[in-house]
């Protein structure tokens, strides 16, 4: 259940004193005492006692005392004692207090916080700086004695400030929040205070700063402490890209694909195309230009004027025809006019490389048979490769090579995302992209064990959940001959016989691969349509790894993980603002382990096969980039206590260092005053003042 936030006084504002640097004003006594008492003198013999008189009556007087005499110095004395005692008590002024021993303070950062908003004075400012504003405010609030702690909730949760009384330090750290382009989640926020609170005594309550535009409103769960939510920016509309993907096609192909033809014409150039939606998350119709151009140029690629109704979402496609150059590039799609969160207002992607998959046939023992030849299973030599070439040809968005293991392997500018095909051999270390192994010979294949060879084994299952074998059957289908094959987890099968398993997984981290123990020469399977179709599944899968890396398309706020080869070394990666990143790299995939920011993000590395990569992340949220408030529900179904920030308490003001200041000064005084150079008056020799 929430506690309210703030206890209201009635009447005028409060004074608040801490009563423990009041004590100081007990030396006030013994500082008058040294001015009453009366001074021991030491006995002199002068020629005449006319100018000692006031000495001579103070010598005859009999009591310890004399009469106190309003001096100067003791009036700065006793006035900067009392203002140091003050200063001690941190003395304060304010209409409201903000209770509680222990606050933790958790401050919205997703990307719905940078949207534009307004100050109560009217200025323009955003809604994370009306969030720190707060923060601070609140912070100045604390009760004499309390403490605080800093937490910021974007993707993940994140201390920003440890329990500290220090109001400068807690305010320092307020000031280095910014918002984040990534989608929000308090929930771990809010689990991370109550953790850190939890073993605490006294009173502990956990403010919530939002704008109330969450991702998962259903985040506030479990909440054992006092919980307050106060939100901050007005309900404002807002248009965004919330989809984007770029593929590569033809103008012909789109066009043949509704009269019925199979494959684009010959003389059909390369078109690249940008599938976007275009969300309107306001309540008024937006009339919207929507372009594309290149990373680093000015010039208009593609353009359209669409008119989006409220809560609609448009379908966009822009397209243009890129030349070799402008392969791998990156591309930005803007919204204009732009609007109160210009963040969802720009996209990024990248060019396609190509629109044909490039394929290199490796045969690993130089010659080729004629389908049907026999020969033992496992031998340098394959009679299956004219059937793979058949089979990969017939795609008309490939690109085949066909050479010898030796040309695979020194193949110097071999393209980082070809879909390698070795028949015949098992070499440990294959260029390329995607795998697929038909036939190696006997020994440890990419972590499977080639075994002896199985005379016409009968297939019995298949995975088909697996995508390389989906839409397929291998009923019907008769093998010669087969290695048996032992992976290294029974998860690694993709084909069993009776005897035992034929085909298994050999993916790694950075590309996926697919292990054949049989020639496909040696068996019926390339005159059944589903071997054809077996080819098209690991075509389409090398498709999506070229276009997106091995992981697909990145989304702000999560790991960014980018395939590179096994060999890579010094990596270096660079982020949308120029700014150096840390990567790691393990089993040929390279790892940013934070993306905050939308943009492109460049991978480079050195070593036998050096290269760059360029991938865009965005944050297509529609979560994020709808700007009206949405209801916070707490665990059971239960509405969350929400005030506006209008209403809460007014910062109040401390008045600890003006005083010691002023303290200071009454001491500065009278050192001088007591140090001073006496002026002579012209013409006497007794000084003045």
């Amino acid at each position: 259940m929430a506690a309210p936030l703030a206890q209201a006084s009635a009447g005028s504002p409060l004074s608040l004193l801490a009563p423990g640097g009041l004590w100081l004003l007990a030396l006030l006594g013994p500082l008058v005492l040294l001015y009453i008492l009366k001074i021991k003198r030491s006995r002199r013999r002068v020629p005449s006692t006319w100018l000692w008189a006031a000495a001579q009556r103070d010598l005859m007087a009999r009591a310890p005392f004399r009469r106190l005499i309003a001096q100067l110095p003791l009036v700065l004395q006793a006035l900067a004692l009392a203002l140091l005692a003050l200063a001690l008590a941190r003395p304060a002024s304010r209409g409201r207090a903000f209770t509680g021993d222990h606050v933790a303070i958790i401050l919205d950062t997703s990307a719905s916080m940078s949207a534009a908003a307004r100050s109560p004075s009217g200025e323009a400012t955003t809604r994370i700086e009306l969030g720190k504003r707060l923060a601070r405010d609140l912070l100045s609030g604390l009760t004499p004695g309390s403490d605080a702690l800093i937490l910021e909730a974007g993707r993940d949760a994140r201390l920003v400030a440890a329990l500290d009384r220090d109001l400068v330090r807690l305010k320092a750290a307020v000031d280095t929040v910014a918002a984040r382009e990534v989608e929000g989640d308090l929930g771990a926020a809010v689990a991370l205070a109550v953790d850190r609170l939890r073993q605490l005594g006294g009173a502990r309550r956990i403010v919530v700063i939002t704008d109330g535009n969450l991702a998962r409103p259903a985040a506030l769960r479990g909440v054992s402490l006092p919980l307050e939510v106060i939100t901050v920016g007005a309900p404002v509309d807002n248009a965004a890209i919330v989809r984007v993907d770029v593929r590569s096609g033809s103008g012909a192909a789109s066009a043949s694909g509704a009269s019925g033809a199979d494959a684009p014409r010959p003389d059909d150039r390369e078109e690249v195309q940008a599938f976007l939606v275009v969300a309107n998350l306001g309540a008024q119709p937006r009339d919207l230009y929507v372009t594309m151009r290149q990373d680093n140029a000015s010039d208009v690629l593609s353009s359209r004027r669409v008119l989006v109704k409220p809560g609609e979402r448009l379908p966009v496609v822009l397209t243009f025809r890129p030349s070799p150059g402008d392969y791998r590039k990156g591309l930005l799609f803007e919204l204009s006019p732009r609007d109160a969160m210009p963040i969802d207002d720009v996209a990024y992607g990248r060019v396609p490389a190509g629109d044909k998959l490039p394929v290199f046939l490796a045969s690993g023992g130089g010659g080729q048979g004629a389908p049907g030849q026999g020969g033992p299973t496992g031998a340098t030599a394959s009679s299956g490769s004219p059937w793979l070439a058949r089979a990969l040809a017939s795609d008309p968005m490939t690109s085949v090579t066909s050479g010898s293991l030796a040309e695979l392997l020194g193949a110097p500018a071999l393209d980082p995302d070809t879909f390698v095909v070795v028949d015949g051999a098992c070499p440990p270390d294959v260029p390329g992209g995607d795998l697929l192994l038909v036939n190696p010979p006997p020994g440890r294949c990419f972590g499977t064990v080639v075994g002896p060879t199985l005379e016409q084994p009968t297939l019995t299952s298949w995975d088909t959940a697996d995508p390389r074998l989906r839409f397929l059957t291998l009923d019907g289908v008769h093998l010669r001959a087969a290695s048996s094959l032992e992976p290294e987890s029974a998860t690694r099968t993709l084909i069993r016989a009776q005897e035992g398993t034929v085909a298994t997984d050999i993916s790694t981290a950075s590309r996926t691969g697919t292990l054949l123990g049989f020639d496909v020469g040696e068996s019926d399977w390339p005159l059944k349509a589903s071997f054809v179709l077996f080819v098209r599944n690991l075509l389409e899968q090398a498709r999506a790894h070229r276009a997106h890396g091995i992981t697909g398309p990145a989304r702000t706020g999560e790991p960014l993980r980018m395939s590179v080869p096994a060999t890579a070394r010094d990596l270096q990666a660079i982020g949308p603002a120029g700014e150096r990143l840390d990567v790691a790299q393990r089993g040929g995939v390279a790892v940013i382990a934070e993306t905050p920011r939308a943009g492109f993000y460049r991978l480079s590395w050195q070593g036998p096969q050096a290269g760059s990569v360029l991938v865009p992340a965005n944050l297509t949220s529609v979560a994020e980039s709808d700007l009206t408030p949405r209801p916070l529900v707490a665990e059971g179904g239960g509405e969350v206590a929400v005030s506006s920030a209008s209403s809460e308490p007014d910062a109040h003001t401390e008045w600890t260092w003006l005083l010691a200041l002023a303290a200071l000064a009454f001491v500065v005084f009278d050192v001088w005053y007591f140090t001073r150079v006496p002026r002579r008056v012209q013409g006497h020799d007794t000084p003045v003042g």
